[in-house]
């Protein structure tokens, strides 16, 4: 392979859906990659067997690809330094143990959970941070023996050296650790699968990873992973932690401050495009002060110098708005075959639907739609003529002025042309000569008959999309309710 061109990760985990801040790292090394004419490498962790499931991997693909966060090497584009799921990388991860074990930077621990929970609430009681205190470390072969034969099957943990763990990390600077806060942590558990710091610094190594993105909670891995590097003898990559997503309470983005997961935004109605846009904008800037920007630009401003060191507020009213942003500037062809799906989901077949019409309606609603799931309500609204009523406009037409006008409006439609272009400002100039009714007084009374709301599309493509019968039909409704 060749040195010069930059190597980058993303490795997830599919024990669950893939998470908005898990988006974003796949985001940053994805436009790391892109930047500098590099690869993007996607690797399944998939060691944690309680919890990792077919199903979840295949949300993941699924969800990259509709991102368009494509990758070079994985999962179903085998390179040379596959396999890419950490399930069928065992025997590697087992070689090196067995050279740690022989060179006594590894020991085996035979503490339980019990044991282990014990001496945790011990140094917290002390107010000290918790860490494994060694309690195996010097056991003799016929202590080890006698554990054994209790049938306790021991995990493995590596022998940490006293002393400073410093790094520089490309958005942090330089980093610090102390060994002695860290204590010998477990890099292959007593089943026999190895630990994530252990796994990853192998097959970071082996598949030639030069830069290692991810989040900042990963910072004090990174330093456990460099005493592995050493020990190893292997060279590590330069690292960058970016700042994490929070919730509006500044604490870590979670379901309880929403919808949290690519999935759920998908279902909700969100453009790909426009949740890129809003991520590349979270805990930083694309430069020059632009917020709504394509892809192609995104990729070529990229910096991790721009990646701020703060965590990130996920306003997600402010995701709708540029979602609507994207809606509004997409064109009425390709914003219909992007909406099927939805109207699919509301209800509606869009092949029983008049082609011609459903091509209209999306005309007429485009404006208006800030989500896609939006077109749901329109189609109740427009494509049926049993459509609710809300509640503000059923008072609005309970009021005598407004039946006034609707009942003054019939008559103007039954005899005037409908097929001309501007039929609509005709009939309304008519129906505030006649009623003496202008502004809202004149308008709210029809939308509401028409509609069943107070608000929506312009009033004139309402009145084209409808066509005479069934404006006619919904008016004379609206007098008799």
């Amino acid at each position: 392979m060749n040195p010069k061109i930059p190597r980058v990760r993303f490795a997830p985990s599919p024990t669950g859906d893939l998470h908005i801040g898990n988006a974003r790292t796949a985001f940053f090394n994805w436009l790391y990659a892109r930047h500098f004419g590099g690869r993007l490498i996607l690797r399944i962790e998939d060691t944690d067997q309680e919890r990792t499931t077919k199903a979840f991997e295949d949300n993941l693909l699924e969800d990259l690809k509709w991102l368009t966060l494509d990758w070079d090497e994985g999962p179903e584009r085998e390179g040379s330094v596959g396999p890419y799921r950490q399930s069928e990388r065992l025997a590697l991860y087992e070689s090196f143990l067995k050279i740690l074990i022989k060179e006594e930077r590894v020991y085996p621990c035979y503490c339980t959970e019990e044991e282990l929970e014990l001496e945790r609430t011990a140094l917290l009681s002390r107010k000290i941070a918790p860490r494994y205190m060694g309690k195996c470390r010097n056991l003799t072969l016929e202590e080890r023996r006698r554990l054994e034969a209790q049938g306790r099957k021991p995990t493995y943990r590596f022998r940490v050296q006293p002393g400073t763990i410093a790094f520089q990390d490309r958005i942090r600077g330089l980093m610090r650790f102390e060994g002695e806060a860290i204590g010998d942590f477990i890099i292959v558990r007593s089943n026999g699968i190895p630990a994530y710091n252990f796994a990853v610094v192998i097959d970071d190594h082996f598949m030639e990873i030069s830069s290692v993105i991810r989040g900042e909670d990963h910072l004090s891995n990174t330093a456990i992973q460099l005493m592995l590097y050493e020990a190893l003898g292997f060279a590590p990559p330069e690292f960058a932690h970016h700042s994490l997503i929070l919730g509006k309470d500044r604490t870590k983005l979670s379901k309880r401050h929403g919808s949290v997961s690519v999935r759920e935004f998908r279902e909700k109605g969100i453009l790909p495009e426009a949740l890129l846009n809003y991520l590349a904008l979270l805990g930083g800037s694309i430069g020059e002060g632009r917020e709504v920007c394509p892809v192609e630009e995104i990729i070529a401003a990229f910096s991790l110098d721009r990646a701020g060191k703060s965590g990130a507020i996920f306003d997600e009213d402010k995701l709708v708005w540029m979602n609507s942003l994207y809606i509004h500037n997409e064109s009425p062809n390709a914003l219909k075959d992007k909406l099927l799906p939805f109207i699919r989901k509301a209800g509606y077949d869009a092949n029983s639907l008049e082609s011609q019409w459903l091509d209209r309606m999306v005309e007429v609603v485009q404006p208006n739609l800030a989500t896609m799931t939006d077109i749901g309500p329109y189609l109740v609204m427009l494509a049926s003529e049993g459509f609710p009523i809300e509640e503000d406009a059923a008072s609005l037409l309970q009021e005598k002025d407004s039946q006034a006008v609707i009942r003054a409006l019939l008559p103007l439609i039954e005899e005037g042309d409908f097929s001309r272009e501007d039929f609509y400002p005709q009939v309304m100039t008519r129906l505030r000569n006649v009623t003496g009714v202008k502004g809202k007084k004149l308008f709210m009374p029809v939308r509401a008959a028409l509609t069943g709301s107070t608000r929506g599309p312009e009033l004139d493509r309402i009145f084209s999309l409808l066509g005479r019968q069934s404006v006619t039909a919904r008016l004379s409704k609206a007098l008799s309710t």
